[in-house]
């Protein structure tokens, strides 16, 4: 790797561990918070179900933002958001705030998300490909994981032990405060390198170009569309999965107020993430083809589900939820890989946020639906549901395999078509 490319390896994988440090303080005990603040089960989930419907509203149009005015203006503009949001969001656990109010501010911090999704992807690619770099995209994004994975670790176990020493909100405050380390490194370290934006065309122009060619290289394109198409049933169920499983895990620890093990649960999923992350060199030689690694982990995450859903032991579900998300974070860098090597510099961002949009779009159903199932019957229960629901997945795996794409074969990176 020469030292131009070393240099935006490093600013990503800065921005990853401040990002991911910051938002995982609260990762461990949002769902505690939620429930301390006076909603129910269905409640608290319809409010992570409002914070995954301002995703879908504005993926596309920030991605818009990012590929006409460029990726480190959407970034800075995400880092703001998040601000505001998470200092709202605060605001509402103080003044016993109504239903409407955690509707609104969860969609607010869905909004300062999606400047995120698309837009450091992109710009990671673009700045990758300007800079030389000829390795796979596999090693990159796996090197993201694993940083995403140790700041998750730290992030949420001291999200749960500062709850457990002062409250439930102190988590919310340091995070803000993050937050602005996190612009401060974005404003001096990120440059848009290998991308232009288009200065000379109207901005209606523009932007209707970028969504028309966004359509015609994303959902046009069958390999990327079937992926696509996969994503509801993975993405909304892998976000209750995660926030179900801080109370679920209290009920099977017998201690409804030991914060510890709530954070100690997001630990254990940031942990399976550094070492999937690890393992992903050793799967990308053992297997010949991206979409058999999906494939693959997918059926394992379907499998985890649904024995998480039988047990009634709190080691067995652990050991479960490990299972679960060491699959989920070794197929996710080779999903990017496969995605990105067929997308256009031009509308990359764009496309990208299309996809998460999809994914969020899952979401929005699944976990509303999910809660009310939980207030229901029980949690265990959920995870069967989520479990059945994950596996319609799995068709459209295969289909995208049957398209042979160009991104499909595992081997030295092929630039992306500019």
């Amino acid at each position: 790797m020469n030292d131009a490319a070393r240099r935006v390896q490093k600013t990503y994988l800065s921005l990853t561990l401040l990002s991911t440090l910051a938002s995982s303080l609260i990762w461990g005990v949002n769902t505690l918070f939620l429930l301390d603040a006076g909603l129910s089960n269905t409640q608290a989930f319809a409010a992570n179900a409002f914070f995954t419907v301002g995703q879908v509203i504005f993926e596309v149009p920030t991605g818009v933002v990012a590929d006409t005015y460029g990726r480190r203006a959407s970034y800075l503009l995400g880092a703001v958001t998040l601000l505001i949001s998470t200092l709202l969001y605060l605001l509402m656990w103080h003044i016993d705030a109504p239903f409407w109010g955690w509707a609104a501010s969860s969609a607010v911090i869905g909004l300062g998300f999606t400047f995120f999704s698309g837009a450091v992807e992109a710009w990671l690619v673009d700045a990758l490909t300007y800079s030389g770099y000829d390795g796979n995209l596999e090693a990159m994004f796996a090197k993201g994981q694993t940083v995403f994975g140790v700041a998750m670790l730290i992030g949420s176990v001291a999200g749960g032990v500062i709850a457990q020493a002062t409250n439930l909100g102190v988590p919310y405050l340091v995070r803000a405060a993050l937050l602005l380390v996190t612009m401060a490194v974005a404003w001096f370290a990120m440059r848009d390198l290998g991308f232009a934006p288009d200065h000379e065309s109207g901005a209606m122009q523009a932007v209707r170009g970028i969504v028309k060619a966004s359509v015609d290289n994303g959902l046009r394109n069958r390999p990327i569309r079937w992926l696509m198409l996969a994503a509801p049933f993975t993405w909304g169920v892998s976000a209750y999965a995660f926030y179900a499983m801080q109370p679920y895990l209290l009920e099977l620890y017998g201690d409804s107020e030991a914060y510890g093990v709530a954070g100690l649960a997001a630990a254990i999923v940031a942990g399976a993430q550094i070492v999937g992350g690890l393992i992903v060199p050793f799967v990308t030689k053992v297997f010949a083809r991206r979409t058999t690694v999906l494939a693959g982990g997918g059926a394992l995450g379907v499998s985890a589900l649904l024995l998480i859903g039988a047990t009634n032991s709190f080691w067995i579900a652990v050991s479960l939820l490990v299972v679960w998300a060491m699959a989920w974070s070794a197929a996710t860098p080779v999903r990017q890989a496969y995605l990105n090597q067929l997308i256009p510099s031009e509308q990359r961002a764009t496309v990208l946020s299309f996809d998460a949009l999809m994914g969020s779009a899952g979401g929005v159903v699944a976990q509303p639906a999910l809660g009310r199932a939980a207030d229901v019957w029980s949690y265990s229960t959920t995870y069967f549901i989520s479990g059945a629901i994950q596996a319609f997945a799995l068709p459209f795996i295969w289909l995208a395999r049957r398209e042979a794409a160009p991104s499909d074969p595992i081997e030295p990176r092929r630039h992306a078509p500019a």
